[in-house]
Parts: structure tokens; C-alpha cells; sequence
């Protein structure tokens, strides 16, 4: 197995550029999100984290900060390595890094058909289906509200 490392990036580094070409890839070609929906005002300010394997981004996310809790978006992975663990590898390596920077309430935007995989990390849904970018989703989030 070729060896993998994840890394928490700055948004202006080459492995970030890298990783927005993935995120392009994955929602933009293969899911026809627009341009203009899948790159926002938020990128800059995320922290992203990417999976590098043989010097390529396989696998990105990016976290957004609130007051109480993070959000948990832009998550995709190289098509020819779905299914290999590498998404949860990811996973559990961003909810770590967010533990142990004291921020335990993390919730997203699941494409429905994601659900069990978010399912498998802590994520439980909540309210109702919904459309963004024309996708089907649902809320999800990691803690029990008061």
C-alpha cells in the first residue's frame, strides 16, 4: 500500500490549490455544481485538510469555524479510490485534530446517499431532505441539543 499523510493546510499553498482542483473534479465535472457554488467567500478563512498519497491530493475537506461548533464541508475524494478508507481516514483524522482543539460540535451537510458513511463517525441526521445544487441532503450533526 503506498504510503499516505493527511495534513491540516494553509488555503494559500500549492496542496490547497491541489485540493481545490479535487473538490473541482469531484463536484463541479462529475456532479455538475456550478463554479460559482462549489468556490466561496468561505475558502479562504476554512482550514482545509488534505490526504496526500505519491504526492497527489487524494482525499479533501475543509472545516468551517462558528462560535459553538464547525462545520464539516466540501468532502470529496479521487473517484478511483472511493471505497478504499481513505474518506475515513480523513474523517477521523479531522474530528481528532477538532477534539483537540476543544471543538467537539461539528455538524454537515450530507448528500443523502453519504449519510452511513458520516453515520459511521459520530453523525446522526436531522430535519428534513433538502436540495443544494440540485442534490439531495440532509443535516447532520455529531452532538445532542439541549
Amino acid at each position: 500500500m503506498p504510503s499516505e499523510i493527511i495534513l491540516r493546510v494553509p488555503f494559500f499553498s500549492d496542496l490547497a490549490n491541489l485540493a481545490m482542483a479535487l473538490r473541482r473534479e469531484v463536484f463541479v465535472v462529475e456532479q455538475n455544481v456550478p463554479d460559482s457554488e462549489e468556490y466561496d467567500i468561505h475558502d479562504p478563512t476554512a482550514d482545509h485538510y488534505v490526504v496526500v498519497c505519491e504526492g497527489c491530493v487524494v482525499a479533501t475537506t475543509r472545516v468551517l469555524r462558528y462560535e459553538e461548533e464547525s462545520r464539516l464541508s466540501r468532502f470529496a475524494v479521487r473517484r478511483s479510490l472511493r471505497g478504499s478508507g481513505v474518506g475515513g481516514r480523513l474523517c477521523d483524522f479531522v474530528m481528532k485534530d477538532l477534539a483537540a482543539q476543544g471543538r467537539t460540535k461539528v455538524f454537515l451537510h450530507a448528500q443523502v446517499d453519504k449519510i452511513g458513511f458520516y453515520a459511521k463517525y459520530g453523525f446522526k441526521p436531522y430535519g428534513e431532505e433538502y436540495l443544494e445544487c440540485d442534490i439531495l441532503h440532509r443535516n447532520m450533526r455529531n452532538w445532542e441539543p439541549a
